[in-house]
C-alpha cells in the first residue's frame, strides 16, 4: 500500500555509512555509553551524517533554512541522511507514524551536555552542596532550547535510557550518555515540561533491565504508583521577615515547644492547602513556637509512617504537590510557626524501584551484607563511606532547609547510625579498623552533615535521636563532637514515665527516677520528649499510662506535663496528648477530636487539659527564666529534691538577670496543706500557674492567693514559706514584684 505524503518533498540527501554492527546492538539495545556520539549531527570529511532514533515512527524530515530534508529509514527506528557541508546547520525534527500524528520537535542529541566540569569536579569530590540543582530532573533552557533535563549516577550501569509517559515507557528512542568517570547519565529532552512522568530503565552488567526512580526527583506519582514526576515550583514565598530573623535565632537560649504530628492522619484526608488553613491558627492559639512533622519525604507505604524513605527530596505526593507543601510551610512561618521535619538517613526500603541495588550492584548500600542490613526494620543501611552517598545525604538535608525553608530536621535512628554492632550479634557485624563497634563513616557524615547545615542554614537546629551514651552528641564538631544542636533526652522520658505510671504508694521507693535526670542534664542540650514512639504498640496514651480513676488520671497527665515545662530542656508533645484522648494513636483515623465536642459528656475534661497546654507554653514564652539558661547549670538550683516519703518536688528555675520562678510538685493523692517549701529569695510570691484549678479540671483546692515569704531558714535557703500543695498538682510560683518578660 503507498502511503500518502505527510510532509513536502524532501531536499535531496543520501544516507552516511551505515552503524557498525556492534554500535547498532549496544544502541538499540540500551547498552550504550555515549548515544549522542552516534544520533544527532556529526560533521565528517563527507559531510554532516545526522541520525535520528525514534521506534514507531514512520518519516523522519529534518526542517532546516531551505527546507526540508527526509531522512533515510535504516530499521529499528534509527533514521539517517548525508548533508553536504561541513558544518552541522539549525534543523527541527518533523516526525511522522502510520497513525497520521505529526510532531515537530528539536533534536536532543546534537546539544552538549547540560552538566558542565565544575559540577562533575564537585561531584567526584562529593562536595556540590546542592546536588539537586545537577541531578534529578529540570525544566530548563538549554542552548536556547526549552525542555527538561535529566542527571542519575548510576555508575555500574551498562547504559541507562529515559522511560515515561512521553515515550509510552519504551525508552529505546531516548538513550542517556555516560560523562565519563563521574558515573553520571545525562540527556536533555526538548519541549518536555513539567508534570511528565518517568523513570531511569538501566541495563546492569549482569545483562538485566531495571526500571528505577530518580533518586533526586522532586516529585513522585501518588503511591502505589512508583514513577517520578518532572517538577517546576512557580510558589511565591511570603516569609522573608521570618528568614531573615532566623537567622539570628540561638534554639539554646531560646523558647522551643514543639507539637509533633504525623500530616496525613491530623485530619484524614486533608491536603497540605487545607492543612495550612486549620494548622497554624490551631498552634498559634496552643502557643506552640514549632512543629514537628514525622516524615513528609515520599515512601512506598503509609504503614511506615513515613520512616521508610522511597524519594528523599520530594515531598509525599498523597497530600499534594510539592508547591502546595512550601504553601503550608509559609503559611506556619506568618503565625510565627517554625517548622521542623524527621529526616531519616538511617536506612532505606527494599522497594525494586528504588536506591535498593539502583544499577544492579549495591551502590548506595555497603557491599558487604553484614553492613547492608539493617536488623530491625527490614530495609538497607546506608554506605556512609562512599563518597557519592555522603554527598547525596549532605546535600538532601541542605535541600530541605534551602528549598522549602525549613527551620529544624529531626534526625531519626542516629544510634542505629553509630554502632556496627547495633541490634546485632557476635558474627553478624564486621568491626572497624581498629577494632572497636563505632561506625567511624557514619560518624565523620554526621558531623560533615551538621557542619554544612549550620554553616549554609544559620538558625537552623539539628536534633539527634540517640538513646547512648554516646559522648558529644551536642558538641561542635571542631571539638570532637557529632555538631548536633539538641538532642532527644531518652533517659528522661523512660525515667519519668516510669515513675508516673506507678501507684503514687510505691513511689517513695523510686525517687530518683524523678531526680536523676539533673545528674545529667548539661552533659548535653536536650529536647524532652512525649513522641508517637510512646503512644503506639500496645503503650498506651499519655493519660493512659498514669494510675487511678479518670479523674486521678487527668490530674496526674496535668502535673506531668507542668513539671516536665519547667524542667531544663525543650518540650515535645505528641498530637492527641494536649487534649489527654484516652487511646492509642490509629495512623489512619488520627487524634479523637470527637472528644472535644460540647456533645460528649467529658468534653471539658479534655478541653480543660488543652486549656492547660495553651496557659503552660504562653506562660512558658513570656518566662526566660524557663529557656535562656537550659544549657547552663546557673539556670538551675533544687529546692527540695529529698521529700521522697510525701512525693513532692521543688525546684527553682532561673535567667540569670534577677528572674527566678519556683516549680513545686505534688504527686500524691493526698493534699498538703502546710507544706513547708523553701524559697530562693525573701517578698511577696504569688501563683502563676495551678494545674489544679478548677478551669483545668482539677479540684481547685489551693488558695491563689500572694504569699510572704519568711526568713525562715530552710533546706540551705534563707527563705521559706508553708504552702497548700493540691493533690496530683504542680504550681508554678514567681516573686510578685517581677513581671513576664514581653518579648
Amino acid at each position: 500500500m503507498t502511503v500518502p505524503s505527510l510532509l513536502p518533498p524532501a531536499l535531496e540527501s543520501v544516507p552516511p555509512a551505515p552503524l557498525g554492527e556492534a554500535d547498532r546492538d549496544r544502541l538499540l539495545g540500551g547498552r550504550h555509553h555515549d548515544p549522542h556520539a552516534l544520533l544527532g549531527a556529526h560533521p565528517g570529511p563527507d559531510g554532516v551524517a545526522v541520525r535520528v532514533l525514534r521506534p514507531g515512527a514512520e518519516r523522519v524530515v529534518l526542517e532546516v533554512e531551505d527546507g526540508e530534508i527526509e531522512l533515510v529509514p535504516d530499521g529499528d527506528g534509527l533514521f539517517t541522511a548525508l548533508l553536504p557541508g561541513y558544518e552541522a546547520p539549525e534543523y527541527t525534527l518533523l516526525i511522522g507514524y502510520p497513525d497520521g500524528v505529526k510532531e515537530r520537535e528539536e533534536d536532543g542529541y546534537r546539544l552538549l551536555p547540560v552538566l558542565g566540569e565544575l559540577d562533575l569536579h564537585l561531584l567526584a569530590e562529593g562536595r556540590h552542596e546542592q546536588l539537586w540543582k545537577v541531578l534529578g530532573s529540570h525544566v530548563r533552557e538549554h542552548e536556547g532550547v526549552a525542555g527538561t533535563s535529566f542527571a542519575v549516577w548510576a555508575p555500574n550501569a551498562e547504559g541507562v535510557g529515559l522511560v515515561g509517559d512521553f515515550n509510552h515507557w519504551d525508552g529505546t528512542g531516548h538513550p542517556m550518555r555516560s560523562l565519563g568517570s563521574s558515573g553520571v547519565w545525562e540527556l536533555f529532552v526538548p519541549g518536555l515540561g513539567s508534570g511528565a512522568r518517568y523513570k531511569y530503565r538501566i541495563r546492569t552488567r549482569s545483562g538485566a533491565l531495571l526500571d528505577k526512580a530518580d533518586p533526586l526527583a522532586r516529585a513522585a506519582e501518588c503511591p502505589p504508583a512508583t514513577a517520578s514526576v518532572v517538577h517546576e515550583s512557580t510558589h511565591e514565598w511570603t516569609d522573608q521577615q521570618w528568614m531573615a530573623d532566623r537567622v539570628g535565632y540561638a534554639p539554646h537560649r531560646a523558647p522551643m515547644s514543639v507539637y509533633e504530628m504525623h500530616l496525613p492522619s491530623w485530619r484524614p484526608g486533608a491536603t497540605y492547602r487545607r492543612l495550612a488553613e486549620e494548622l497554624p491558627p490551631y498552634l498559634a492559639e496552643l502557643g506552640f513556637t514549632h512543629v514537628e512533622f514525622m516524615p513528609v519525604m515520599e515512601h512506598p507505604f503509609g504503614g511506615s509512617w513515613g520512616y521508610q524513605v522511597s524519594g528523599f527530596f520530594a515531598p509525599t505526593s498523597r497530600l499534594g504537590t510539592p508547591d502546595d507543601f512550601k504553601h503550608l510551610v509559609d503559611t506556619l512561618h506568618r503565625h510565627g510557626i517554625g517548622v521542623i521535619v524527621d529526616w531519616v538517613p538511617a536506612h532505606f526500603p527494599k522497594d525494586a524501584f528504588a536506591l535498593s541495588r539502583f544499577d544492579g550492584e549495591p551502590l548506595y548500600e555497603p557491599a558487604d551484607p553484614l553492613r547492608a542490613e539493617h536488623p530491625d526494620w527490614g530495609t538497607l543501611e546506608f554506605d556512609y563511606g562512599r563518597t557519592e552517598v555522603r554527598n547525596f545525604l549532605v546535600a538532601n538535608a541542605v535541600y530541605w532547609c534551602e528549598e522549602f525553608h525549613v527551620d529544624g530536621l529531626r534526625v531519626d535512628a542516629v544510634a542505629s547510625m553509630l554502632y556496627l554492632d547495633y541490634s546485632r550479634v557476635d558474627g553478624q557485624w564486621t568491626p572497624n579498623q581498629y577494632g572497636g563497634h563505632e561506625n567511624l563513616d557514619a560518624v565523620r557524615f554526621l558531623q560533615e552533615m551538621n557542619a554544612t547545615v549550620y554553616r549554609r542554614c544559620p538558625g537552623v537546629v539539628t536534633i539527634a535521636e540517640e538513646s547512648t551514651a554516646w559522648d558529644g552528641v551536642t558538641r561542635p564538631t571542631d571539638h570532637g563532637g557529632l555538631g548536633f544542636g539538641l538532642k532527644w533526652n531518652m533517659g528522661w522520658m523512660h525515667d519519668s514515665l516510669s515513675y508516673f505510671g506507678r501507684e503514687a504508694c510505691h513511689r517513695r521507693y523510686h525517687h530518683n527516677e524523678l531526680t536523676f535526670s539533673m545528674v545529667y542534664a548539661y552533659s548535653e542540650n536536650y529536647v524532652l520528649p512525649i513522641s508517637h514512639d510512646e503512644v503506639v504498640h500496645g503503650k498506651g496514651a499519655l493519660v493512659s499510662k498514669m494510675p487511678g480513676d479518670w479523674w486521678q488520671q487527668r490530674a496526674h497527665q496535668r502535673a506531668y506535663l507542668a513539671y516536665m515545662w519547667a524542667h531544663p530542656g525543650k518540650q515535645l508533645l505528641f498530637m492527641g496528648q494536649e487534649f489527654a484522648q484516652g487511646a492509642e494513636w490509629d495512623h489512619e483515623a488520627g487524634p479523637q477530636w470527637w472528644l472535644l465536642e460540647d456533645e460528649w459528656p467529658a468534653a471539658a475534661d479534655h478541653l480543660g487539659v488543652r486549656a492547660l497546654v495553651g496557659d503552660l507554653n504562653h506562660a512558658y514564652r513570656q518566662r526566660p527564666e524557663l529557656w535562656l539558661l537550659d544549657s547552663d547549670p546557673a539556670g538551675f538550683r533544687w529546692l527540695d529534691a529529698d521529700a521522697a516519703d510525701e512525693n513532692v518536688l521543688a525546684f527553682a528555675r532561673r535567667d540569670g538577670q534577677g528572674r527566678e520562678l519556683v516549680c513545686v510538685s505534688n504527686f500524691s493523692p493526698v493534699p498538703r496543706p502546710r507544706f513547708r517549701v523553701a524559697l530562693p529569695r525573701g517578698g511577696r510570691w504569688r501563683t502563676v500557674l495551678d494545674t489544679d484549678a478548677r478551669a483545668y479540671g482539677g479540684s481547685g483546692a489551693s488558695p491563689d492567693l500572694p504569699f510572704q515569704a519568711e526568713p525562715m531558714p530552710w533546706k540551705g535557703f534563707q527563705h521559706s514559706a508553708e504552702l497548700v500543695l493540691p493533690p496530683l498538682a504542680t504550681v508554678w510560683l514567681a516573686p510578685e514584684d517581677t513581671e513576664p518578660s514581653t518579648e
